[in-house]
C-alpha cells in the first residue's frame, strides 16, 4: 500500500514554466527562419532568369552559326510579371523559331534585340518577383562587330551591364530586398 502511494504522488509531464520556455525557443527559431527561407525562395526565382539567358545565348549563336544573323525575338510573356509565375506562351513567337521554350511557368519577361546589321544581340529579362514595385532587370549582351551594345527588349540598361557575361543590366537590378 505504501508503494502505491508513493507512485500517486510522482509527477510526470511538463510544468507551465517549461512550456512556456519552449514556445519562447520555438517562436525565436520561427522568426530567423521564416525571412531567411523567403529570401532563398527570391534567389531561387532569379536564378532562373540566369539559367534562361544562358540558354537563349547558346541558342542565338546556334541560329548565328546557321544564318550568319541573330535572331530578334519580341517581350514573352508580354507584361512583366508580378510575384506569381505565369506561362510562357512561344507558339508562334520568335522564341519558337529559336528553340527557346521554358517548361511550365517563368517569373521573367524575357526578349531579345538585334543590332541593325545583325551582328549582335542583347537578350534580357524582367521581373518584379518580391512583388515590391521595383522591377529587376537581367541580360546578356553580345555587341556587335563595332562593338556597340544594342538596348534591351524588356528594359536592361546595356550601360551598366558587361558585354558577353549574363547579369545585372545596372548595379540596382538583382539587388531587390532580398
Amino acid at each position: 500500500m505504501e508503494l502505491q502511494a508513493r507512485r500517486g504522488h510522482g509527477r510526470s509531464g511538463f510544468t507551465l514554466l517549461e512550456v512556456m520556455i519552449a514556445v519562447a525557443i520555438v517562436g525565436v527559431l520561427a522568426a530567423i527562419a521564416i525571412p531567411l527561407l523567403s529570401s532563398y525562395q527570391l534567389r531561387s526565382k532569379s536564378a532562373e532568369a540566369k539559367t534562361n539567358l544562358s540558354a537563349i545565348r547558346v541558342l542565338e549563336e546556334g541560329f548565328y552559326s546557321e544564318n550568319q544573323t541573330y535572331r530578334s525575338a519580341n517581350a514573352e510573356p508580354a507584361a512583366i510579371p508580378g510575384s506569381v509565375a505565369v506561362a510562357f506562351d512561344g507558339v508562334g513567337s520568335d522564341f519558337n523559331s529559336l528553340g527557346f521554350a521554358p517548361e511550365g511557368y517563368v517569373y521573367f519577361s524575357y526578349g531579345v534585340a538585334v543590332s541593325d546589321d545583325g551582328s549582335g544581340f542583347t537578350a534580357d529579362a524582367a521581373a518584379d518577383i518580391d512583388g515590391d514595385g521595383f522591377v529587376q532587370y537581367w541580360g546578356y549582351a553580345n555587341p556587335n562587330t563595332g562593338g556597340a551594345l544594342v538596348a534591351g527588349k524588356v528594359g536592361c540598361d546595356v550601360a551598366g551591364i558587361q558585354p558577353e557575361a549574363v547579369g545585372p543590366c545596372t548595379p540596382s537590378s538583382g539587388q531587390s530586398v532580398f
